[in-house]
């Protein structure tokens, strides 16, 4: 992929992918998974109890995290029966990344089936804070869109939490109005 600069020479000098990484961030289930271990140390069975899946085919999942480098394994610990766990938790990589072309495809799809779990999730639409807005942008006005996401977004995930803080999710698109042309 081409370096991405914006209008005002934005230079985007994250690391490209690999794409065993893009492939591991490009399903929906791992994007889940990377969220629920974003604040916590949680255990395969503790997921898959939060993702209500069966716990044989989240480990699939957690050990291609782990393998990739976007969870990590905490010191082990003796669950309730005396059984051995291992709780894993998100090494936030997946935001020092960038995706070759090639994958945008899938991790879009990903993250819009995350989001979708998201807002269902919540029971109450009244809790959604969004809005949609119609632009004619020319591409040097796109890119200065894209900047600005991209400085938000870097600024936002920089934040420390701060006292009584919760957990919250932003969700950002761009995308050609076709209903308009």
């Amino acid at each position: 992929m081409a370096e991405q600069r914006s209008s005002e020479g934005f230079k985007d000098d994250r690391t490209l992918a690999t794409e065993a990484e893009a492939k591991a961030v490009a399903s929906a289930v791992r994007l889940r998974i990377l969220r629920l271990c974003l604040d916590q140390p949680l255990t395969n069975k503790e997921i898959a109890l939060r993702l209500g899946s069966n716990p044989a085919t989240v480990l699939h999942h957690v050990r291609k995290l782990v393998d990739t480098g976007f969870l990590a394994p905490q010191e082990e610990r003796i669950g309730a029966r005396g059984a051995r766990e291992i709780p894993y938790l998100a090494t936030r990589k997946s935001w020092s990344l960038r995706l070759g072309e090639e994958f945008w495809s899938d991790m879009s799809t990903a993250m819009i089936d995350v989001f979708q779990t998201d807002v269902a999730q919540l029971g109450d639409p009244a809790k959604l804070n969004l809005g949609r807005l119609g632009l004619r942008l020319n591409e040097e006005q796109y890119e200065e869109v894209n900047h600005r996401f991209k400085v938000l977004l870097n600024d936002l995930a920089g934040m420390e939490p701060g006292p009584g803080a919760r957990p919250f999710s932003v969700f950002l698109a761009i995308h050609p109005d076709s209903s308009r042309d």
